[in-house]
């Protein structure tokens, strides 16, 4: 797959699996409509907007070094053929991931919509076991011990304070 068929794609893809996960599912739950604040806590409408803003630009340059870096795409029919650990993957496995639960636990503080918090630990199980029982095996097959040293050194969930580098 050539760089410019790999952002293409990986463009596709945004569009259709996060924008479905953290976009189109959001909204029909709560059809963008704030409730009235039951969670208690004054101003958690502004943590929502800054876990957004901090899920956006990880989930964007995540997706963006698959395509460049590893050219290919996140969905599994049109993998990478080199293994990502730059970008956001220096510092966590699974950024996308992350960033897309982050935005979900987002939208439900902005909206102050507990159901969100709800979709949100539905989307981390499904997608922990996704990483889990599909992606880290394909992984070691693919890029052997490449993977195995990175997965050694990057956690899956909880980041790294500094950066990866491969040796």
């Amino acid at each position: 797959m050539t760089r410019t068929q790999s952002i293409l794609w990986s463009l596709l893809f945004t569009i259709v699996v996060p924008g479905t996960v953290a976009g189109l599912v959001p909204w029909l739950i709560t059809g963008w409509h704030r409730a009235a604040d039951p969670f208690g806590l004054p101003g958690a409408w502004v943590l929502g907007v800054v876990l957004i803003a901090l899920g956006l630009p990880v989930l964007l340059v995540a997706i963006f070094k698959f395509a460049t870096a590893g050219l290919g795409t996140p969905l599994p029919a049109a993998p990478t053929t080199h293994l990502v650990i730059s970008g956001p993957h220096r510092f966590v496995r699974n950024p996308m991931y992350i960033a897309v639960v982050t935005i979900i636990l987002g939208q439900a503080l902005t909206l102050s919509r507990p159901e969100l918090l709800w979709y949100a630990a539905l989307v981390a199980f499904a997608t922990a076991t996704f990483a889990r029982v599909y992606e880290e095996p394909t992984l070691h097959r693919q890029f052997g011990e490449e993977y195995d040293r990175y997965r050694k050194a990057v956690h899956a969930w909880v980041p790294r304070i500094t950066p990866y580098r491969a040796r």
